[in-house]
């Protein structure tokens, strides 16, 4: 059993940055795949990025690629998204997810076991 916990959400104006964290709570932190994931008003839930258990390896849908970064401290038990270059159509609640022994590259919401409650993000043009 996973606990996630988000925070670092807020207002930004366009072009600015945002660091978000997920904090996770339970045992075997470094067996579970983190992602990334985000609803804007209207519209369904979308992947944004994800980092593998097993070397950290990362995926980053195109809209964000180049603009955000994940990372992972497994000492610390936390998940970043750094989110760069923000624009009004990155606007939605954050959510973090985590699934145990995930691989590379998924990006199906439902194929994550564990979510936090989100962080809403607000980017203003």
């Amino acid at each position: 059993q996973v606990q996630l916990i988000e925070s670092g959400g807020g207002l930004v104006q366009a072009g600015g940055s945002l660091r978000l964290s997920c904090a996770a709570s339970g045992r075997d932190f470094v067996t579970y795949s983190m992602g990334w994931f985000r609803q804007a008003p209207g519209k369904e839930r979308e992947f944004v990025a994800t980092i593998s258990w097993n070397r950290g390896r990362t995926y980053y849908a195109d809209s964000v690629k180049g603009r955000f970064t994940i990372s992972r401290d497994n000492a610390k038990n936390t998940v970043d998204l750094q989110m760069n270059s923000l624009k009004p159509e990155d606007t939605a609640i954050y959510s973090c997810a985590a699934a145990r022994y995930l691989g590379t590259m998924v990006v199906a919401p439902t194929s994550y076991n564990y979510w936090g409650q989100g962080t809403q993000v607000t980017v203003s043009s």
